[in-house]
């Protein structure tokens, strides 16, 4: 029995940033940034899986390390949710997997001993998911007929005082494979594990986010 494999799933096609997971970022495909991490996990980790309809993905996948499973057109789209392309691996594979961790190649910077940190976590507390969020410090608000309603403050209240609302960074996420094939990565008694790191902040869609990604990776690059 496989114990833990990951998935990461790439699709090709991307509108906003052409072929975004295959752009260099600090020398290498986006996508490796995430495989490199699984496999540096290798204690916690024993596949790393890629799902991809995009042949040069899928090329970039395999030159690193990791397998790949196919992605049906039908579970292609642009608004097609992440939890089928988990379903569609573990239908796949000829594994029995108890756990799976989620790596998105869109957050490709990681602090090293999240992985570590996360999976004791989810052992200790016995949970089915768990999954990493990030405080949000901003004065929110809604706009109601052209007013400004604060959501989480009152006008002139300071920041430091404001209640802690917290936002779902996609860093990664660990899930019992039995929860996703019932269709669900994060359950109603998910554990969310705070992630106070600059690279909470890092989820690239465009091209200013890649730069973004790009600046704080050669800033720390020790």
């Amino acid at each position: 029995m496989i114990k833990t494999i990951a998935i990461i799933p790439a699709r090709g096609g991307s509108k906003r940033l052409p072929g975004k997971n295959i752009l260099p970022l600090g020398g290498m495909p986006l996508l490796a940034h995430s495989i490199i991490y699984a496999k540096s996990n290798s204690d916690l980790i024993d596949e790393v899986y890629v799902s991809t309809d995009d042949e040069q993905i899928k090329e970039v996948a395999l030159a690193y390390g990791a397998k790949v499973i196919d992605r049906p057109t039908s579970i292609s789209g642009d608004f097609e949710p992440t939890i089928s392309s988990l379903q569609h691996v573990l239908n796949s594979i000829d594994s029995d997997v108890e756990n799976v961790v989620l790596l998105q190649p869109t957050n490709p910077l990681r602090p090293i001993d999240l992985l570590t940190k996360c999976f004791q976590k989810y052992l200790d507390g016995n949970f089915d998911s768990l999954f990493t969020v990030s405080q949000d410090h901003h004065k929110l608000g809604k706009i109601h007929n052209g007013t400004f309603v604060p959501f989480n403050y009152k006008i002139g209240q300071r920041s430091q005082d404001l209640e802690p609302l917290f936002f779902e960074n996609g860093l990664l996420y660990i899930a019992k494979s039995k929860l996703i094939l019932e269709g669900k990565i994060i359950s109603e008694k998910a554990f969310p594990y705070i992630v106070n790191h600059v690279f909470a902040n890092v989820d690239i869609d465009t091209q200013e986010d890649f730069d973004y990604a790009e600046y704080l990776l050669n800033k720390n690059k020790k």
